[in-house]
């Protein structure tokens, strides 16, 4: 499957400054994410496959994919594209068995050793967590920073997702690293408006590419 990981928005209900998750995406799309991750720590698994349904209905429509993170059969319950796995969520392995070759399975890597391992067990993409240090997450290691995100694109071929502490102001040097896309929470969730936010940073990343930093492997 060929995704788009360029612009990738995570959910987070907490920093949704009181608006529904679904007005949020909805705005994001319009603003142009090209993939949408659902993170939900505190909803019943009820709850939760019903607002991943909700959500699945908005992006089919735009053609966009719909990424469950850490559960595997939340995902499975209600079709969603793919899922997005912790290094201490489900083995890759496991979940590649349960949702089938078509899966998108997406790997957190924080160091290089995750990344090689991830690439050799068959993820479609890594995510580098952290690049910043962030307050989205309390249970993050340390850093990486753009030097690690170099490191990693020049061992890893899979396409790289950066996330954790990403805005505006930085997402170019992001990509300007090795990245292929960023990931973001509070830029676009706890933005007053969540679709110039995600167009803005849209247009920072497109400029990034133009000017000579893709983010590709270097061999």
């Amino acid at each position: 499957m060929n995704i788009d990981y360029s612009l990738y928005l995570v959910t987070d209900r907490r920093l949704s400054l009181g608006r529904p998750t679904a007005e949020i995406v909805a705005a994001a799309i319009r603003g142009g994410v090209s993939c949408v991750q659902l993170r939900e720590k505190e909803m019943s698994t009820r709850e939760f496959v019903a607002e991943a349904k909700a959500l699945k209905e908005l992006l089919s429509a735009a053609g966009i994919p719909l990424i469950i993170n850490d559960r595997v059969d939340v995902a499975l319950a209600m079709g969603a594209e793919g899922v997005h796995l912790g290094q201490s969520d489900m083995h890759i392995r496991d979940a590649r068995r349960l949702l089938g070759k078509s899966a998108i399975i997406g790997i957190s890597a924080e160091c290089l050793d995750d990344a090689l391992e991830a690439a050799e067990e068959g993820a479609d993409y890594i995510g580098i967590s952290p690049v910043y240090a962030t307050a989205t997450k309390s249970d993050t290691a340390m850093p990486l920073g753009l030097d690690g995100i170099a490191i990693i694109r020049r061992r890893v071929s899979l396409p790289l997702v950066g996330i954790g502490g990403i805005n505006q102001e930085n997402c170019a040097e992001v990509i300007g690293a090795g990245a292929d896309g960023i990931a973001v929470v509070s830029a676009i969730v706890s933005a007053p408006s969540p679709e110039k936010s995600a167009a803005e940073l849209l247009a920072r990343i497109s400029d990034a590419r133009t000017s000579g930093c893709p983010g590709k492997a270097l061999k």
